[in-house]
């Protein structure tokens, strides 16, 4: 775990950047493969097809290291009626507890908040008690909507951008 003086730099992904965010996600949720669907993880941590999607639908971050490596992502859209949505966020396990996590959420909050944005939602699986309790923490509330995702609970969670 690095000391929260030990902070990154926060900048938007560019497709040199799709290995360092698919390293990134495989290295921080490969301790929940086995707690996922095997088509849900596929869909977490991506491919080299699917990175390039998300980097055409959506705005993607990373938090990159003092040697340039990615060490966090996360991804954000505007969606319809003033409604931000995260998605994709992952630190690397040696950067957990600093404060990468919170630098990136504030940004794409930032994001979203000057696209005109007066709330934000983002959905998580029920393995990611760490990552509930994160999103908690940092103003997020459940909405009680529950949605299937390739056969887990996905659970919603809101947060009012003003």
């Amino acid at each position: 775990m690095h000391s929260d003086n030990l902070s990154a730099i926060i900048r938007p992904a560019t497709s040199a950047d799709c290995s360092g965010i698919l390293n990134c996600l495989a290295t921080a949720f490969a301790g929940y493969r086995d707690r996922y669907t095997p088509d849900a993880f596929l869909d977490t941590v991506l491919t080299d097809q699917t990175i390039r999607k998300r980097m055409r639908e959506m705005t993607v971050f990373v938090a990159e290291d003092g040697s340039q490596q990615v060490c966090g992502t996360i991804a954000c859209r505007v969606l319809d009626h003033g409604e931000g949505h995260l998605r994709g966020m992952a630190v690397k396990p040696d950067w957990q507890g600093s404060s990468v996590a919170t630098q990136l959420l504030e940004r794409a909050e930032q994001e979203l908040r000057a696209s005109g944005c007066s709330f934000v939602t983002l959905d998580t699986t029920e393995p990611l008690d760490r990552a509930m309790r994160f999103y908690e923490k940092s103003g997020y509330r459940r909405t009680g909507r529950i949605t299937r995702f390739f056969g887990m609970r996905l659970i919603e969670y809101r947060k009012l951008l003003f």
